[in-house]
């Protein structure tokens, strides 16, 4: 299952500069998800990280391995954002950070399920450019009704 910008757009409340998905690439409801965010050195937080040699902040790494989890979860309970349902990112462990991330790298993402119960996900994460790891962990997700 392939989505683009617009169905992403459908399944993540973000929006630019937080939204930092740009394409999913294969999706298995209840399993797991792959996708991928171009990184650009037009992205606002290059500006003062750091100007002279600038990489991606690591806790946006971790944003956009939650975001590949909420679009995962989204996708698997058959509810939208647009239905005032949210996935917020309530934990995270065993990040460890494994090389930078810089303009011009395309960071793909990797997502698993661990386990679910009772809207509380847990997901095993892959950051990594042209197969080297850059980033892993344990995102915890918990879905809830907004509106």
């Amino acid at each position: 299952m392939v989505m683009d910008i617009n169905e992403i757009r459908e399944y993540l409340p973000h929006r630019y500069p937080f939204l930092l998905i740009d394409r999913v690439n294969e999706l298995k409801l209840g399993e797991s998800i792959v996708a991928y965010k171009n990184v650009s050195i037009n992205e606002p937080f290059f500006n003062g990280h750091f100007p002279l040699h600038p990489i991606m902040p690591g806790v946006l790494i971790v944003e956009a391995m939650a975001q590949a989890c909420g679009i995962l979860g989204f996708k698997t309970v058959n509810k939208l954002p647009a239905d005032g349902y949210v996935y917020y990112l309530v934990g995270s462990d065993n990040v460890r950070f494994k090389r930078p991330v810089m303009p011009g790298d395309q960071l793909h993402l990797e997502a698993t399920v661990v386990r679910e119960k009772r809207g509380i996900w847990k997901f095993a994460c892959r950051a990594t450019v042209e197969g080297e790891l850059a980033c892993e962990a344990e995102i915890i997700c918990a879905e809830r009704k907004v509106a």
